[in-house]
């Protein structure tokens, strides 16, 4: 342990650790294996330079099983991992657990008597800010509010309902209007709760929308996407099954039926949240993450990376590829497109262009249906279809790339930041590109204490005036 190097509060039961046990999931080993604590390390070593101007913490969220090993990748405890960048410097690593209900009691969905209880959950899939307040999302429960004060960062502040007005989960893929500040979001539920509801924050914060929407079953609705003037659902045939819910499987309790249950298209207009949803059917396909949304007249334009099967069971073992929908709004039809034949995931753009007619969309090449394993980063231009790429080597595999603007003008210059494993050293770098020059060298490799999981989303918070 180094001089400036914290270790604290492992949980009382004991932290996970890796093995090498012929009968441990692929989840559980290599760079998915849970870290066993958290750590607080100040002034990070660097190669290359830390663009000045850069003030804030880039944050991800992740499983990282802390007590049992998860009977699956996407059920460990959420731990988050934040750099902190300020005036060309890193000054600081620190993860920490999201201390959930269920990691503090061991609080289960469904409770004794039945009753559902929401903040019961992971919170492992991504961490976002709104209206002042950071959030660890999981799909299957409320947000839990991080703790951003000096000297307190990333410590579990505790679940959050909006006051007391969201009575469903939370996606952990929320989409705010650049235009108004609005945070636009959806909640599914299986058992005890709306197959599916439409929910809408103002830019203070306070939840303004809360709407049911009709679908023919629950079904894992991972994503959805946001135009200037319509919010876009995605019905798609990976829907909840109770007898594999209560079988005690390892998997997930969902089935893929493509053939039952069809996909669809919804779309619904912004100025009438309560209005009717129209819905467009679509091949069958799945999607964990689409890449934006924008309109064009009379039509709406989504890309997304698509599944065309999901039949593993696992969720794990299938690839996705850049596809776009073009639904013409006046003719009622849809066109589906194949963009690129090379397998990836874990799409973002600039989010200020969220719902706009984004240029660019980044992704992590080479990947699992969660992009778990890739080399190389690929920046897709929507618009020429062109591609621009960045390989990090043999044995370097980077995660999500967050974009981070480097000026006031959406669309323009900016760097890419993602979290690298280094196999031959079994350690982990925050990796900085020129978005512009993905091809050349980082601009910056911060070099971290500790290997980070693999994992899912996150974002950069720059520092509030």
């Amino acid at each position: 342990m180094t001089s400036n190097e914290a270790r604290t509060s492992r949980p009382a039961a004991g932290p996970l650790s890796a093995t090498t046990d012929q009968a441990t999931p692929p989840h559980l080993l290599g760079n998915y294996a849970p870290v066993p604590d958290e750590l607080t390390v100040t002034e990070l070593p660097v190669t290359g330079a830390v663009p000045p101007e850069l003030s804030g913490w880039y944050l991800r969220n992740g499983p990282n099983p802390h007590e049992a090993p998860s009977r699956h990748w996407f059920l460990g405890s959420g731990m988050v991992h934040g750099v902190r960048l300020d005036g060309g410097r890193a000054t600081a690593y620190r993860n920490r657990w999201v201390r959930t209900s269920s990691f503090t009691d061991g609080a289960q969905m469904h409770g004794p008597d039945g009753r559902l209880d929401l903040t019961a959950g992971h919170a492992n899939t991504h961490v976002v800010r709104h209206a002042g307040r950071t959030f660890a999302l999981v799909e299957a429960s409320y947000p839990y509010e991080l703790d951003m004060r000096p000297g307190c960062e990333l410590g579990t502040v505790g679940a959050y309902d909006f006051g007391g007005r969201l009575h469903t989960p939370m996606t952990a893929h929320p989409k705010t209007c650049p235009t108004t500040g609005e945070l636009h979001f959806f909640g599914y539920g299986t058992v005890g709760a709306p197959p599916l509801t439409y929910h809408r924050a103002d830019a203070d914060g306070k939840l303004t929308v809360s709407r049911p929407v009709e679908v023919a079953a629950p079904t894992m609705m991972h994503d959805f996407q946001l135009t200037e003037r319509h919010v876009v659902f995605l019905d798609l045939p990976m829907v909840f099954d109770l007898e594999l819910a209560v079988s005690g499987a390892t998997g997930l309790p969902f089935r893929w039926s493509p053939q039952e249950y069809g996909a669809r298209l919804g779309v619904l207009r912004r100025d009438d949240p309560y209005g009717e949803v129209r819905w467009f059917e679509i091949e069958p396909c799945y999607v964990f993450h689409t890449v934006n949304a924008h309109e064009e007249d009379d039509r709406l334009v989504l890309h997304a990376m698509r599944y065309p099967d999901m039949s593993d069971g696992t969720l794990l073992a299938a690839s996705a590829t850049l596809w776009r929908w073009t639904a013409d709004l006046a003719a009622g039809t849809v066109r589906e497109e194949q963009l690129d034949d090379r397998a990836a995931e874990f799409p973002r753009i600039d989010d200020r262009l969220a719902g706009r007619n984004a240029r660019f969309g980044h992704v992590t090449a080479d990947a699992d249906p969660v992009g778990r394993a890739g080399a190389a980063l690929h920046r897709y231009d929507l618009r020429s279809g062109g591609a621009t790429s960045h390989v990090f080597g043999p044995g370097r595999t980077p995660g999500e790339a967050v974009f981070v603007p480097a000026d006031d003008s959406p669309g323009g210059a900016g760097w890419l930041m993602t979290f690298v494993h280094d196999a031959a050293t079994d350690r982990s770098d925050l990796v900085i590109l020129d978005a512009d020059r993905l091809a050349e060298a980082p601009v910056a490799t911060v070099h971290l204490p500790r290997r980070v999981p693999f994992g899912f989303h996150g974002s950069w918070l720059p520092d509030l005036g």
